[in-house]
């Protein structure tokens, strides 16, 4: 993928490790750092100097994950950046992502979402975060 995709890092609960990593190293193209399914994956974004996405078994975890709605999930965003989010759109669409919302500007930001296989949201914006703006169109 030509354009850079960076976050500091965080540990979601997943129904199905194995499909966790499959998502996000085949749709989302990113780099598999550790595999111990069932119980737990690793994901680097970013590079060697960017951050991790950890799958984390729901049977492992405190089990409260396991009980929440799809809404809930949808609230918990896994915030990443890219330099050209329209390039990144087009990629990822020919790689079959399905996007809960397309490119669009916000306020504050360009940004797309995703829906990963748990209903986590993934948000890709343009740029880095905090330090964007929209285009304007």
């Amino acid at each position: 993928m030509a354009n850079t995709i960076r976050m500091e890092g965080l540990t979601l609960s997943v129904a199905n490790v194995e499909r966790s990593i499959d998502f996000y190293r085949d749709k989302l193209g990113l780099q598999v750092e550790m595999n111990k399914a069932p119980e737990f994956g690793m994901i680097r974004v970013g590079g060697k100097n960017g951050g991790t996405i950890g799958l984390l078994s729901m049977a492992l975890a405190d089990g409260a994950a396991a009980t929440w709605t799809p809404e809930q999930r949808a609230a918990i965003h896994v915030e990443l950046s890219t330099d050209d989010l329209d390039t990144l759109y087009r990629e990822l669409t020919a790689r079959g992502v399905h996007f809960h919302t397309p490119p669009h500007d916000e306020a504050w930001e360009r940004c797309m979402d995703i829906l990963d296989p748990d209903g986590y949201t993934v948000e890709i914006a343009e740029g880095r975060r905090g330090r964007n703006a929209p285009r304007g169109r």
